[in-house]
């Protein structure tokens, strides 16, 4: 997975917006104004997931390519390389984690409307 990929995938996400609040280098993905993954454009090769402080813990046992994360709160934020070690699959599941993890969070009225945007986009 690269760059523009990651970045494909979280904006395919319901209400999920990008932008550069901590300067042109840094690389936002929020749901209702709260962050769910964050990636350095130029360093490209890496990215930050929010994750249940359990399941961080066994990623990073499991996985070198998986650390506390980076100018994060290391108890609730991994940092992902992605340099081809980790399967695509694994990426897409730590960043749907990551975006649930956040949707729990807000107001129940709020993940109501995200909820009823997904249904609308099911197939059939």
């Amino acid at each position: 997975m690269n760059l523009e990929e990651l970045r494909e995938y979280c904006l395919s996400k319901p209400t999920v917006t990008e932008g550069l609040p901590f300067g042109e280098d840094t690389l936002v993905f929020k749901v209702a104004e709260k962050l769910f993954v964050l990636t350095s454009i130029s360093m490209g090769n890496q990215f930050n997931v929010k994750c249940d402080p359990e399941l961080a813990i066994e990623l990073r046992e499991r996985h070198p390519e998986i650390t506390p994360g980076y100018h994060m709160n290391k108890k609730l934020w991994n940092t992902v390389k992605m340099d081809g070690n980790l399967p695509d699959k694994l990426i897409f599941e730590m960043i749907d984690h990551s975006y649930e993890q956040v949707v729990k969070g807000l107001p129940k009225k709020i993940q109501e409307a995200i909820a009823s945007r997904i249904k609308s986009q099911e197939p059939g």
